[in-house]
């Protein structure tokens, strides 16, 4: 389903765009993800709505097949968010040790405290902590809205099936433009 509509409420949920995570894209992808985000991050706070900024810091315990463990202790500034997104006092912080920003962290009552209704995801990677957000996110009872331009997956496939697949299922899906008209239109 096409992006339709913003709730009164809104939050931008920014998903582990940081130092760390940024840099296992091409640097010219990760720029173009991180510019789009931070073009959505500015427009949410000038129209005085939430903009959430999650960075990943740990994982869960479990083991795993996967050759894709975070080596621990992490390198100095991984988890550092970057610099394109800009950063605000009024933007809510959330470091997560799972792939979703809500299971770990005391996001959702946050977001619930401030009367949010609905989040637009962003961020990478695509089919791990943008998907799994957006899954926890439904689960909780949120509008789900996902900029699916203004994230990556350094697996292809595994982004086009995210998108064409999974988040049509979870919610609505559009470009930064059509968010960021839907947001313009609300101040009108």
């Amino acid at each position: 389903m096409t992006v339709t509509t913003l709730d009164r409420t809104t939050a931008l949920v920014v998903v582990d765009l940081q130092q760390g995570i940024v840099a296992m894209l091409p640097a010219e992808q990760a720029a173009d993800i991180v510019r789009r985000a931070g073009r959505l991050a500015d427009a949410f706070r000038a129209a005085g709505l939430p903009v959430v900024l999650v960075n990943v810091a740990g994982m869960a315990p479990g083991r795993t097949d996967s050759q894709m463990r975070l080596a621990l202790p992490l390198p100095d500034g991984w988890t550092d968010l970057a610099s394109g997104l800009g950063h605000a006092q009024t933007d809510i912080t959330v470091t997560k040790r799972s792939w979703g920003a809500f299971s770990t962290t005391d996001l959702a009552t946050r977001l619930r405290d401030l009367g949010v209704t609905q989040i637009v995801l962003a961020g990478i990677s695509t089919s791990i902590g943008v998907e799994s957000t957006a899954r926890q996110a439904y689960e909780v009872g949120l509008n789900v809205t996902l900029a699916v331009d203004a994230m990556a997956d350094r697996v292809p496939t595994a982004h086009a099936n995210s998108v064409g697949t999974i988040f049509p299922r979870l919610g609505e899906v559009g470009t930064t433009d059509d968010i960021l008209t839907l947001l313009a239109a609300r101040g009108a």
